[in-house]
């Protein structure tokens, strides 16, 4: 398990990792990627734990998603299933568990202050921190996607699932885009990834 666990995340944090999965009994199971999630927790009906984490992620965002699931499986375990899955209890687990792994030998120095902040109050997602999201961009292989605030108010983009909008207007936090099919308005956040069609 620590080889397999090497190809995915920093050196470092195999052996401390290898002990989270053992202690609770973790199958961890590496899939290709889902476009919608990173990562997803799952208590089987005979009682054990099955995690998956896509295998195109980085070293870094690899381990944050590990370990954000493996989180989710302490949180029911200790507060039982009637919690929310991003709630008080899974947030303060989550904290508690990253905390080891925020370090210069497991993370690069530019990442350390983004996940000190990102840990004081962890969202259900790294993506939604758009600050982090961006930092932990720079580790992945290069593509031709872009985010969506650098897509041109009026750009046409289009989804993974070939889905075309036309980018509106910034609300507070996110972007209105029309969906071209229908015209209906849909929000984005500013650091999703789309193909611009130029």
């Amino acid at each position: 398990m620590t080889e397999l666990l090497q190809k995915y995340m920093p050196r470092a944090a195999v052996e401390p990792v290898f002990n989270l999965i053992k202690r609770y009994n973790v199958h961890l199971k590496i899939v290709n990627e889902r476009v919608t999630r990173h990562g997803d927790y799952k208590r089987l009906a005979n009682g054990a734990h099955r995690i998956t984490v896509n295998a195109n992620l980085n070293p870094y965002r690899f381990l944050i998603t590990l370990v954000h699931e493996i989180a989710h499986l302490v949180a029911f375990e200790e507060y039982g299933r009637r919690i929310k899955p991003h709630g008080k209890e899974w947030k303060h687990i989550f904290q508690q568990m990253m905390l080891p792994f925020i370090r210069p030998e497991i993370f690069p120095s530019n990442l350390l202050p983004l996940l000190a902040n990102h840990f004081k109050n962890p969202k259900a997602s790294s993506d939604t921190d758009n600050k982090l999201s961006l930092a932990l961009k720079q580790y992945d292989p290069p593509n031709d996607k872009n985010f969506i605030f650098e897509i041109p108010y009026g750009g046409t983009f289009r989804l993974y699932n070939g889905k075309l909008f036309k980018r509106g207007n910034k609300r507070v936090k996110r972007y209105e885009c029309i969906d071209l099919s229908n015209g209906r308005i849909y929000l984005f956040n500013p650091n999703a990834e789309v193909e611009y069609i130029k």
